[in-house]
C-alpha cells in the first residue's frame, strides 16, 4: 500500500494484492454463491467447493469477489494510512487477474495529520449545583397556584388573580408576530411568567375589556428573532378568576404529590432542582472542556464534511421554525439579514465547529483506545426502546443508521468521561 497526500484533504491510496491475499476472499464468495447451485448428485449447498466453481456464474462470482476485495482492501488501507474517508473513493482498477492479482487506486476525501493539544494537562474544574432556599420557594408558589381554588369574579383583576386571555401581537408594520399569540390563556398576574410590562397593563382590566399596548421584548429573550423586539399586542379578557391558595402546612404536601410532610416536599423540590441544574452545568462543562482541546487542535476540514452538517444544521432551523409556525424568510427579516450572509456568518461557522469538534473526539478515542461494544450499543437501545413506546420509534431505533448515531453518542460520553477524568 502507497499512500500520496494530493492536498490537505485529498488522498491517493494505491493498493496491491496478491493471490495469497486474495484467496480467503474468492473461498468466502464461492460459499456464499454455492448456497444457489444445484449440481447433479448433490443436495442444494453440498457440492464440492471446486465442482461449485466449475458451474457457478463466472460473470457473478468475478463481479461479487471484485466488490469484496475493493473494499477490504480500501478500508484496510485507509486505516493503515491512517486517514478518515469522509465520502466515497473514486476508484481506478490498474489491473485485474481473476482471483490471483488486484492492483487499484482510490481517491478519497479525507482527514489527514490531527495534531491533538495536550488534552491531558488540561484543568477544568466542575461546578457542583447550588438551589437557595429561593429557589425552592418559588416552585412551591407556583404548585400553590395549580391546586388553588378560583372563584370568577366581576371585578378588575389585580396582583395574584388568574385572568384568562385572548391575546395576538403584531410588529411595527402590522405583521404578525410568531409565537405572540394565544386564546385562552390563563394567566397569573405577578407571576412574571410574560414578558417585563406585559402583566402591567393587564391590571385594571375586567371581564370583556379590550386593550393595545406596546411592549419590547428583553434583549436576552430565548427566541433571537424577538429579541429588543418591539411588538403592539391586542389583549381581551374573557374572565377574571380570584385565586384562593392553600395554607402552608403539612396538609397541603400531599396535594401536589406523594409527600407526608411539608418537609418532605421541599426535600425533593431540592432534589428534583439538584438533578436539573447538575445537568445543565454538565453540558456546559463538556462543551468548554471540548471548546478548549478544538482551539488547541490543527486538522484540515474536507469540504465535504462542512457542507454536510451546514446542511443537517439548516434543516433543523427549518423545520424547528415551521414548528413554531415561522417561515425562514420571517426568521431572516427578524435578523435583519439575507440566506446567503446568515448561512456564510451563522450557519458555516457553527458547522466547521462541529465538525472539527466530531473529529477530534474521534481522534482522542483512538489514542485512549476507547471504543463501544456491541453489548453496550444493545444495552442502550434497548433503554431507549424503553423510553418510546411508539411502535413508529421503535422501528426508526431499528435501523442501521440509528444504531451508527447511536453508538456514535456512547463513544462521545465515553471520551468526555475520560478528558473529564484528566481535568479534574
Amino acid at each position: 500500500m502507497e499512500l500520496k497526500k494530493l492536498s490537505e484533504t485529498k488522498a491517493k491510496l494505491t493498493i496491491v494484492a496478491t493471490e495469497e491475499d486474495l484467496s480467503p476472499i474468492k473461498s468466502r464468495v464461492t460459499d456464499k454463491l454455492a448456497k444457489d447451485v444445484k449440481i447433479a448428485g448433490f443436495r442444494k449447498g453440498k457440492a464440492p467447493k471446486k465442482l461449485v466453481e466449475k458451474n457457478v456464474d463466472q460473470q457473478a462470482l468475478q463481479s461479487e469477489f471484485l466488490d469484496e476485495a475493493l473494499t477490504i482492501f480500501y478500508y484496510q488501507a485507509a486505516k493503515n494510512a491512517k486517514i478518515r474517508p469522509v465520502a466515497k473513493p473514486e476508484v481506478t482498477i490498474k489491473k485485474f487477474v481473476p482471483f490471483t492479482t488486484l492492483e487499484f487506486e482510490a481517491e478519497v476525501d479525507a482527514v489527514m495529520d490531527i495534531k491533538l493539544a495536550d488534552y491531558k494537562s488540561i484543568k477544568l474544574p466542575k461546578p457542583k449545583a447550588e438551589v437557595s432556599a429561593k429557589d425552592i420557594a418559588d416552585v412551591v408558589n407556583r404548585l400553590k397556584i395549580q391546586v388553588a381554588k378560583k372563584k370568577e369574579v366581576d371585578r378588575p383583576a389585580k396582583k395574584s388573580d388568574e385572568v384568562w386571555i385572548d391575546f395576538k401581537g403584531v410588529d411595527e408594520q402590522g405583521k404578525p408576530v410568531a409565537g405572540a399569540d394565544g386564546k385562552d390563556y390563563p394567566l397569573v398576574l405577578g407571576s412574571k411568567t410574560f414578558i417585563p410590562g406585559f402583566e402591567e397593563n393587564i391590571a385594571g382590566l375586567k371581564k370583556g375589556d379590550e386593550k393595545n399596548f406596546e411592549v419590547t421584548f428583553p434583549k436576552d429573550y430565548g427566541v433571537k428573532a424577538l429579541q429588543g423586539k418591539k411588538v403592539k399586542f391586542t389583549v381581551n379578557i374573557k374572565k377574571v378568576n380570584e385565586v384562593i391558595e392553600p395554607e402552608l402546612n403539612d396538609s397541603f404536601a400531599p396535594k401536589v404529590g406523594p409527600f407526608t410532610t411539608l418537609k418532605d416536599l421541599k426535600a425533593d423540590i431540592k432534589r428534583q432542582l439538584e438533578i436539573e441544574r447538575q445537568k445543565e452545568i454538565n453540558r456546559q462543562y463538556a462543551n468548554t472542556l471540548v471548546e478548549k482541546i478544538t482551539d488547541g487542535s490543527k486538522l484540515a476540514l474536507p469540504e465535504a464534511m462542512i457542507e454536510h452538517q451546514a446542511q443537517h444544521n439548516l434543516n433543523g432551523l427549518k423545520r424547528n421554525l415551521t414548528y413554531r409556525g415561522q417561515t425562514y424568510e420571517e426568521f431572516l427579516a427578524g435578523e435583519k439579514t439575507t440566506a446567503e450572509k446568515y448561512e456564510k456568518e451563522v450557519v458555516r461557522p457553527e458547522a466547521e465547529r462541529q465538525v472539527k469538534a466530531s473529529l477530534i473526539l474521534a481522534e482522542i478515542a483512538d489514542n485512549e483506545d476507547i471504543i463501544v461494544t456491541p453489548k453496550e450499543l444493545e444495552v442502550r437501545i434497548q433503554i431507549l426502546k424503553g423510553q418510546y413506546k411508539d411502535p413508529q420509534m421503535q422501528a426508526e431505533l431499528d435501523k442501521p443508521e440509528s444504531h451508527r448515531d447511536i453508538e456514535s453518542r456512547l463513544l462521545t460520553e465515553k471520551v468526555l468521561a475520560k478528558l473529564e477524568q484528566y481535568s479534574s
